[in-house]
């Protein structure tokens, strides 16, 4: 499953195709959207932002395109009308007179209001987006110890996306590694030293990964690695997926 640094990418690329742009048209592979076709078709993209893995596609007559990339979801940004040779199914284009966002294999979409983010049972819940919202570490540190988190093991709660958004199985091996933190441990178990560093590591992995597309390595290493001819998955993590 894709993980927050990728829907943020995937988010950059929607939103330099299509901010400030008028919507010409638009189409819903589900019966229960294409009644939305006419109402936001003539709208225009005001920003794209990202809530751990959900994209939101906000527009200015009030209405947000939700969608959550699940498993098998993969956005592709074309020239206006132009479709990728794949085998995926198309479930939302949105075309303007330049570019086209396509959506396939995604099957978690919707149409809100502005401001029915709040009610919605994926939004409410999910914990802050570290990409899109000012957390610091403090502000982490603080959330590890709380009483609803602080007894529960880490190989869990990290990819409790009420806890952290966006978290998923590479950034929780990494944080950990980083961390010097054992994934059977809980917070309550951790020194505050080792709190502050898993805090810290939250952060900085999660925008390593944004800015490095996927690799959470020490940039300079990697890029060492990779020069003597090492494959990508022997030089992106220094553990997930890894021997």
């Amino acid at each position: 499953m894709p993980e927050g640094p990728e829907i943020r990418r995937a988010a950059d690329s929607v939103e330099k195709a299509l901010k400030n742009r008028t919507i010409i048209d638009i189409s819903f592979a589900f019966d229960h959207l294409q009644g939305y076709e006419e109402i936001l078709r003539g709208s225009t993209v005001t920003r794209v932002d990202t809530k751990g893995k959900a994209m939101l596609i906000s527009l200015d007559n009030d209405q947000v395109i939700y969608s959550h990339n699940q498993l098998y979801g993969k956005w592709y940004i074309r020239n206006a009308y132009t479709y990728p040779k794949t085998n995926r199914q198309l479930r939302l284009a949105l075309h303007n007179e330049k570019k086209s966002a396509l959506l396939y294999s995604a099957s978690d979409i919707e149409v809100l209001k502005n401001g029915e983010e709040e009610e919605h049972p994926f939004l409410s819940k999910v914990g802050p987006d570290l990409l899109s919202e000012d957390v610091t570490p403090d502000d982490l540190f603080a959330r590890f110890q709380e009483k609803r988190f602080q007894r529960r093991k880490w190989t869990s709660l990290l990819l409790d996306q009420a806890f952290i958004g966006g978290i998923g199985n590479y950034l929780r091996s990494e944080i950990l590694f980083v961390a010097g933190i054992s994934p059977f441990s809980r917070p309550i178990d951790c020194t505050e030293e080792q709190l502050y560093r898993a805090a810290k590591a939250c952060i900085d992995l999660i925008w390593r990964s944004y800015e490095n597309k996927g690799i959470t390595n020490d940039p300079a290493l990697a890029e060492e690695l990779k020069k003597k001819g090492k494959k990508r998955y022997e030089y992106r993590h220094w553990v997930f997926n890894r021997e």
